[in-house]
């Protein structure tokens, strides 16, 4: 079977990009970040997703983004707002956060010979992040495919995305379909410590959303009632 790398935060969309990914026969290697966000708890769902999905080896990376600051999410002196409707880009975006995720995915795929990296971002139900979008994916891969010794012999890297132009109703539909219980996942901007989402921040509310429109019951716990 052929190798791949999948991004896993532990949140919905990763662990439905996960099942896709091992439903279509590669064996999986998931990669996660502690970036110096604000809640931790994404980490211990991503690392029981790994174990549930059987992944090959689940690696999480040390940086800290909360050095560089400019989120909501890494910097202690800003807080997360709650959801709003908005066109501009929100102040929960983290600059160059999946550039930065991607390269550290493309240098593992490079070690591991994989030709395949997959990322669950989406250009539908999102809150506006630059970095999700279909123009970015496509010329990150023309750029990995520029800096690689393996993509210059002649294998080419793929980047996959599978949700990309999905609702976060079908992104749900799709993932019980292959399995998911997604009680285990943690989508929550301020989680606390046991994984009690807020129910206010972006994430919450298109994750909400996503469940009401679907017609599926939300799964989630929340740290009050919504």
């Amino acid at each position: 079977m052929s190798k791949a790398i999948v991004l896993l935060s532990g949140g919905l969309d990763s662990t439905t990009t996960l099942a896709i990914a091992k439903s279509e026969g590669f064996d999986c290697y998931a990669l996660s970040f502690d970036y110096g966000q604000k809640q931790s708890f994404e980490l211990v769902s991503a690392k029981n997703i790994a174990k549930q999905f059987n992944v090959l080896e689940h690696r999480i990376m040390h940086i800290s983004l909360a050095d560089i600051g400019g989120s909501a999410l890494t910097d202690p002196h800003l807080n997360i707002p709650k959801y709003e409707k908005r066109s501009d880009i929100p102040i929960t975006y983290v600059p160059a956060r999946n550039t930065i995720f991607l390269s550290f995915a493309l240098a593992w795929a490079e070690v591991l010979e994989s030709q395949s990296i997959f990322i669950g971002v989406n250009a539908l139900d999102y809150s506006g992040y630059p970095d999700c979008r279909p123009e970015y994916i496509k010329a990150y891969e023309v750029m990995a495919n520029l800096a690689t010794k393996q993509s210059i012999e002649g294998n080419k890297l793929n980047i996959h995305t599978p949700l990309i132009r999905l609702t976060k109703a079908q992104i749900i539909a799709k993932g019980l379909s292959l399995g998911i219980d997604y009680s285990n996942t943690t989508s929550c901007y301020q989680a606390n410590s046991s994984g009690e989402a807020c129910g206010e921040c972006d994430a919450c509310v298109l994750r909400r959303n996503g469940f009401v429109e679907a017609g599926i019951e939300d799964p989630t716990k929340y740290q009050k009632n919504i």
